[in-house]
């Protein structure tokens, strides 16, 4: 992975999951893979199935009260997620993902950005015994409302969120700020257009070929917040001007 620049803080992830390979595209790809190799991100996992029960390390058995598919025992669990957390300081954040959490959101993302470490567990089959959680008492964190096979894609997500807000990741520093949900307004993104003028009888904005940048940073704003409006009016309720915005004081 390279060393570590002096003056750059390591953001250091820590994955407990029965399936280490299935990150391995990202950790070598694009804009994740290049801050892995120059240093800035480091991320290692916990084989759940090292701690596994007896000679072949079982980690899973039937539910009670019956039911399909199985469950993930409680003590191999306990101890990967302890053993996770041994390799952070104090203060690190451990995450389970699991579609009974809170919806991952851009402004969870910052904070998550701003722990020591992250110990992202995976779960499988039908979840983890709740005893494990009740013991471990992690924040459970969900990516939408669906389900997927297991934890791994969602705990790459929020890998990958979290990444582009520590300072080296990305090209420009200005990016996340203004991205989609970005910090101030929290707007949608607005239009992007690149070369050439003219595709398939569609043209580029003619204020963007201008060259005022107050005039470009206008007609951004104006588009961030229709796109906004049109497609996500939620991310503007209670926002000045929206129609749930409280009314405003009367002067004195």
């Amino acid at each position: 992975m390279g060393e570590y620049p002096p003056s750059v803080t390591v953001v250091h992830s820590t994955v407990v999951t029965l399936f280490p390979d299935l990150f391995r595209p990202l950790l070598e790809q694009s804009v994740f893979g290049r801050a892995v190799r120059r240093g800035l991100l480091r991320v290692d996992f916990v084989d759940l199935r090292t701690f596994g029960e007896g000679r072949h390390r079982v980690v899973d058995d039937r539910p009670f009260g019956g039911g399909p598919g199985m469950v993930l025992m409680a003590e191999p669990v306990i101890r990967a997620v302890e053993a996770a957390r041994a390799r952070h300081p104090r203060g690190c954040r451990t995450v389970y993902l699991s579609p009974q959490g809170r919806t991952l959101t851009q402004a969870m993302v910052r904070d998550l950005a701003t722990a020591p470490g992250l110990v992202l567990l995976c779960g499988r089959y039908e979840g983890v015994d709740e005893r494990a959680l009740e013991v471990l008492r992690p924040e459970e964190v969900s990516i939408g409302d669906y389900v997927l096979s297991g934890g791994e894609l969602a705990a790459m997500v929020v890998l990958d969120a979290v990444a582009r807000l520590r300072p080296g990741v990305l090209g420009d520093e200005r990016s996340p700020a203004e991205d989609s949900f970005g910090e101030g307004e929290g707007l949608l993104d607005h239009p992007h257009y690149t070369r050439p003028l003219d595709v398939r009888g569609i043209g580029v904005p003619e204020v963007l070929r201008g060259g005022n940048h107050g005039a470009i940073a206008a007609w951004r704003r104006a588009q961030a917040l229709a796109r906004t409006r049109a497609r996500r009016p939620d991310l503007l309720r209670g926002r000045p001007g929206s129609p749930d915005a409280p009314a405003a004081a009367p002067p004195a």
